[in-house]
């Protein structure tokens, strides 16, 4: 086995990979809530990742990648067997474990990978374990099976009704408040308009939340201020001292303005990508 090579792929849904790469060193270290920066080749874009799971018998780590923008479609259409250029981490501030009692777990979409490793040491730590999984569809809905194996309760829900409870996850976290279950904490992840809504409703239900930042990163050690965020009213890095932050005074609102700032750019390097790749298809 060679250095950052793929161990496995798995496609879980049209959009998202499951990797297990070769990375002993990370895999001996990492924790719960930690991140990786990936790059695919020379002059490529620095990609985090959250660390989904790692085995450092085997010196295996696992990530889960979404195809959004043109670095992440280069990546999924890597193969078993291929490369990554650069696997940088264990990056960020490990989740804070404790024993609070009962903690809700609430992953929307790609997030759901991202909680799981949260879940299972809290688990382990000894909580009762509410696990929501939120998606627009069905298909969306990755790592059931994972998340049942790590949680007490586990409740997935869809936009369009095709799976589980129709409606939001704040909806079902309503729920369950409503029915009589008192949960003393709550981890959230997964698009920023939900974690917004997610950990205000939190909040209001008397949850203590918490909330993983996903804000525009570069070099991941605190050096390029990209990855700022306002949490207290004060300015933070979200790769050395998050990526999670107490919900309750995080300034959504300033981290979607800066997250949205290079959308048009965005899009038009993926249609670029996309017409490129088509040409190469279509001379083969």
């Amino acid at each position: 086995m060679r250095e950052n090579e793929i161990l496995l792929k798995e496609q879980l849904n049209e959009v998202v990979v499951k990797f297990v790469l070769y990375k002993p060193l990370i895999a001996r270290s990492a924790k719960a809530g930690q991140f990786v920066i990936l790059r695919g080749a020379e002059n490529g874009e620095r990609i985090p990742v959250t660390l989904v799971d790692w085995d450092s018998k085997k010196g295996t780590i696992t990530v889960i990648i979404q195809s959004i923008g043109k670095s992440t479609f280069m990546f999924n259409s890597l193969k078993q067997g291929d490369l990554f250029l650069n696997v940088l981490g264990p990056l960020g501030t490990p989740v804070d474990i404790q024993n609070y009692g009962t903690v809700a777990v609430v992953g929307g979409g790609v997030g759901i990978a991202e909680v799981y490793p949260i879940a299972k040491a809290l688990k382990a730590a000894g909580n009762k374990v509410i696990s929501i999984l939120g998606a627009r569809t069905k298909e969306l809905v990755i790592l059931e099976e994972e998340m049942k194996s790590v949680s007490d309760i586990t409740l997935p829900c869809t936009d369009d009704g095709s799976y589980g409870q129709k409606g939001m996850v704040t909806d079902v976290l309503k729920g369950i408040v409503t029915a009589g279950e008192k949960i003393n904490a709550g981890f959230v992840i997964g698009p920023i308009p939900m974690m917004k809504f997610t950990s205000k409703l939190m909040v209001e239900l008397g949850i203590e939340p918490y909330a993983s930042l996903n804000p525009i990163m570069l070099d991941g050690t605190g050096m390029c201020g990209c990855c700022r965020v306002t949490v207290e009213g004060k300015v933070r890095f979200a790769c050395v001292d998050g990526p999670m932050f107490p919900a309750r005074t995080i300034d959504f609102d300033e981290l979607i303005r800066r997250t949205s700032e290079y959308k048009n750019e965005e899009k038009q390097a993926v249609q670029e990508y996309e017409k490129d790749h088509k040409c190469k298809i279509g001379l083969h």
